[in-house]
């Protein structure tokens, strides 16, 4: 399994935008070959956030990169929505999860 590992500070432009905008990705996303999970979160104070997509192996996480809608969503990022950002991929070498107590 694939994480990529996308880390980023939010500018104050266009909240309304970016809100509609990060829906669809995490909707679109979901729709891919190979998506497993996405987590995504971010501090209102710092505007610093993470989001996590895993995904089945290096060739879905590729092609996610480069679904058209996904690439328009990466340059108004980085032209609006983002003053800083990085991505780290990674390979999921474990992975466990123990259940929420009652």
């Amino acid at each position: 399994m694939i994480a990529v590992i996308f880390t980023s500070t939010r500018s104050a432009v266009d909240e309304a935008g970016y809100r509609a905008m990060a829906e669809r990705m995490d909707a679109l996303a979901r729709e891919q070959d190979g998506f497993v999970s996405l987590v995504s979160v971010r501090d209102p104070q710092t505007r610093a956030g993470i989001t996590v997509s895993y995904w089945r192996d290096e060739s879905s996480a590729q092609a996610w990169k480069q679904v058209a809608e996904h690439l328009q969503a990466q340059q108004e990022g980085r032209d609006r929505w983002y003053t800083e950002y990085s991505t780290t991929v990674a390979e999921v070498t474990r992975s466990y999860r123990h259940p929420h107590a009652p």
